[in-house]
C-alpha cells in the first residue's frame, strides 16, 4: 500500500482484537499471496506444549481475511466479505513459530463479475499452515462471500 494508506497487517491488527491478542505478523500480502506467522508464545500452547488449535485456527482464518481484503479491497463500498464455512485439518504436531500461507481459490475477476451481475459470490480460500521445518501441519480451507449492500 501507499505510505499513506495502512497495510494490510495493520487493517486485520485495526478492526480484529484476535490478531493482537496472538501477535500475528502479517509478513506478505497480495491480492495473490498472504504470508502470516504466530510466534512461539507459552501462552498460547495447548496440553503437548505447541499452538493450541484454536490459536491455529485464528492463525489460518486470519490470513484467509487478509487476503480477501487484499483482493476485494475496492469492491468494500458496495459489499461486506463473509466466511461461509470452513474446513480444518491438523495433520502434525506443530511446535514452535509457525506460518500459515493463503491463496484464493478462484480469480478475482470471476467473483467481481457474479457480484456485477447482481449475485453473492461465494469462492474458496486455501491456507497452509507450516512449522520452520517446512513440514505443513495444519490445512484449511475457508468459504467467503462477497454480501451485498443492498
Amino acid at each position: 500500500m501507499s505510505e499513506n494508506l495502512p497495510s494490510i497487517g495493520e487493517l486485520m491488527a485495526a478492526s480484529v482484537p484476535m490478531v493482537r491478542t496472538l501477535n500475528l505478523e502479517f509478513t506478505e500480502a497480495t491480492a495473490e499471496r498472504v504470508v502470516v506467522g504466530l510466534p512461539d508464545q507459552s501462552e498460547y500452547h495447548n496440553h503437548v506444549g505447541g499452538p493450541h488449535a484454536g490459536a491455529m485456527f485464528t492463525l489460518a482464518e486470519s490470513a484467509s481475511g487478509a487476503i480477501v481484503m487484499a483482493a476485494f479491497m475496492d469492491q468494500l463500498s458496495r459489499a461486506v466479505p463473509l466466511p461461509v464455512r470452513c474446513e480444518t485439518t491438523y495433520k502434525k504436531l506443530a511446535k514452535g513459530p509457525l506460518t500459515a500461507t493463503a491463496v484464493l481459490g478462484r480469480p478475482v475477476a470471476d467473483v467481481v463479475a457474479e457480484l456485477d451481475a447482481g449475485q453473492r459470490p461465494e469462492f474458496p480460500v486455501h491456507v497452509d499452515i507450516t512449522r520452520q521445518d517446512g513440514a505443513v501441519t495444519g490445512d484449511m480451507t475457508i468459504v467467503w462471500t462477497l454480501r451485498p449492500n443492498d
